[in-house]
């Protein structure tokens, strides 16, 4: 009978699965960042995109890249510098001899998967042209708009140390990340791992070995499995204080939108959904967060000036907030 009290409602096997062999072949190359490859599957069950933050060399492009060879959909990388411009990544028209006509050849942004490597080096113009994807699905070329295929999901890194050459991302294209993922050095023993397997492979690094294991219509049904989740009206409620608060705190100088909510409401449940079950708990919720807020909310300049990091105002925030039971 209690068995029977906390089955799930919802199938999730098929996703459970799929979520076991996305792990498992991103861990024939990649040691550790468990909670890096969670969050990816996360943002796209929920329909986001990522901003993945960390200093060189901690296998940020890489992992985006083993991520995106676990789908079989179509994957494109671009290279962000200062001189790109918006037709180098959205397209442009070309003349046909043949028609005398100008024919539009699509560029890279025309994909599912499109991993952008240094994201802040780009200027405002190019910035401009990858806006209207990430929001709006689609891409407007000479006067026509195109609708980009599902799913379509940006995977962008950027180097917070490094700030030469680059460009400031404005807070208003930061609301479009569902996420932002701090990704930090390996520990003695998973870099210890890391040398012995890199060591045991001839120094070398197979990606051909990483086999696709879902396709775009598993993705689609995966999201409409999320969607259906249970989620308690106390932890919407909950949900809704956590962002307002961020709001009313006299260490912000600027809050967090309605987005900030959304995007928190539908990773708990892919959160959940990942861990097996079809109900979100506060503990999937306290889990995203963070990692939803940090880029969406400014500390006060005196706040800056003390050297106080925005990841820890977020937890004040959160428990502060009672848990609803």
């Amino acid at each position: 009978m209690e068995e029977q009290l906390f089955r799930n409602r919802l199938d999730l096997g098929n996703l459970q699965q799929a979520v076991v062999n996305i792990k498992t072949e991103i861990n024939k190359i990649i040691v550790g960042q468990d909670e890096m490859i969670e969050l990816l599957i996360a943002a796209i069950l929920a329909d986001g995109h990522v901003l993945i933050e960390g200093v060189p060399g901690v296998a940020k492009t890489l992992t985006a890249k083993l991520l995106s060879r676990t789908m079989s959909v179509n994957f494109s990388r671009i290279q962000f510098t200062p001189d790109l411009m918006p037709s180098d990544i959205i397209g442009t028209s070309i003349f046909n001899l043949k028609t005398s006509e100008f024919e539009f050849k699509k560029g890279p942004l025309f994909s599912n998967i499109v991993l952008i490597d240094e994201i802040n080096r780009a200027p405002a113009k190019t910035q401009s042209a990858l806006f209207e994807a990430m929001e709006e699905r689609q891409i407007t070329a000479d006067g026509k708009t195109y609708t980009l295929t599902a799913p379509f999901i940006v995977l962008a890194t950027q180097n917070p140390i490094e700030q030469e050459g680059t460009y400031r991302l404005p807070e208003a294209q930061l609301d479009r990340f569902i996420f932002k993922i701090e990704v930090n050095y390996p520990t003695i023993e998973e870099e210890t791992k890391i040398l012995t397997e890199y060591h045991s492979r001839k120094n070398t690094v197979d990606l051909s070995s990483v086999l696709s294991v879902i396709n775009a219509s598993d993705i689609k049904s995966f999201r409409s499995n999320v969607s259906e989740l249970h989620i308690d009206s106390n932890l919407i409620a909950y949900i809704a204080k956590i962002v307002n608060q961020t709001r009313n705190n006299s260490a912000l100088y600027l809050g967090a939108s309605p987005r900030a909510s959304l995007a928190i409401l539908s990773t708990s449940k892919a959160i959940a959904a990942i861990r097996g079950r079809d109900f979100v708990l506060p503990d999937d919720v306290k889990f995203v967060a963070p990692h939803v807020l940090k880029h969406r909310v400014l500390l006060t300049p005196e706040k800056e000036m003390e050297g106080i990091a925005t990841t820890d105002i977020i937890k004040q925030i959160v428990e502060q907030i009672e848990i609803p039971r």
